[in-house]
């Protein structure tokens, strides 16, 4: 008999809740974004998601340049930029420390936080709020990130809370865990929806940083033990989307009777602006989204091998 884990109550790091989604999983869901994450996908449009803590977030639309932020930086982290200049100051991110004093005492709103922490009650409380569109919608609970396992004391301790209260619990994840209760969260987890970045392992640790022989590994693992799974995969130009690329994935895929539906996902540039209020540059600043031709081949493709497929969440 599987040893009980002990009970959790660390608190977590969150950096989104959305409310009413109809994209992570099935029915009305409420889905909550943990930071932090072991990939990092030259594409990814939540890089605000990437670091376990909270950051400093710059909208430099809203700044007036009033330069109280540059008088209470104790780090020195925060500098003027010449009038000539788009921005009216620029952060120093290997100074700031994430005091937040800035953000105190910005009026305009130009300065906030990346991340909020919370426990898991707290969670739990917010999340409950919307039982009543689970229960009617067959929907629940989607937790995801960042990488939800890579917090997997807090997770593990509120997917364990919502399951007792009845409510479905999806865990949406990249695969990229080894740890004993990372594994155990994707075991007991009402649904996966596992992110695929693609099959061949050199272009995936050139897209994320990362091998896939791991994510590949716990995927062949739990479609055996027919865990109900999504799958979602990320259509990038000239990163995954080649005929090779695709053809690998559906392919391997198929073999996979537990997986329900793959979710195949356009690439598109909405959270590029993320980028900016970190101060980081994004990687393919030159990329555009897929022809409605491209994406009937690739469906074509899913579809031929018998699998479910939808554009989409």
């Amino acid at each position: 008999m599987a040893r009980e884990p002990k009970s959790y109550v660390k608190t977590a790091v969150i950096f989104n809740i959305v409310h009413g989604s109809f994209v992570d999983g099935y029915g009305v869901r409420t889905t909550i974004f943990l930071k932090g994450c072991p990939l990092k996908c030259s594409w990814c449009c939540n890089p605000e998601g990437q670091k376990l803590f909270h950051e400093i977030k710059f909208m430099a639309s809203k700044c007036d340049g009033c330069g109280r932020c540059i008088d209470i930086c104790h780090a020195h982290a925060i500098v003027s930029l010449s009038e000539n200049s788009e921005n009216k100051i620029r952060i120093d991110r290997n100074l700031c420390d994430r005091c937040g004093e800035c953000r105190s005492l910005c009026y305009s709103g130009a300065l906030d936080y990346f991340g909020k922490e919370m426990t898991v009650d707290e969670a739990f409380d917010v999340l409950k709020k919307d039982e009543r569109y689970y229960s009617s919608s067959g929907g629940g609970v989607s937790i995801g990130g960042g990488e939800p396992t890579f917090q997997p004391e807090f997770t593990y301790s509120l997917m364990k809370k919502c399951q007792e209260h009845l409510i479905h619990v999806a865990i949406d994840t990249c695969g990229y865990t080894n740890s004993e209760l990372g594994f155990r969260i994707l075991e007991e987890a009402d649904q996966l929806l596992y992110d695929l970045k693609g099959v061949d392992s050199e272009r995936h640790k050139k897209n994320t940083g990362a091998s896939n022989a791991l994510i590949l590994d716990n995927l062949k693992k739990l479609a055996a033990m027919g865990k109900p799974i999504i799958i979602r995969m990320p259509l990038v130009p000239g990163c995954n989307d080649s005929e090779k690329d695709i053809r690998e994935a559906a392919e391997f895929i198929a073999g996979m009777r537990s997986v329900q539906r793959v979710d195949l996902l356009p690439y598109h540039r909405f959270g590029t602006i993320k980028y900016d209020q970190l101060g980081n540059v994004y990687e393919l600043p030159e990329l555009q989204t897929h022809a409605q031709e491209f994406i009937d081949r690739v469906l074509s493709v899913f579809c031929s091998l018998g699998l479910k497929v939808q554009i989409g969440g």
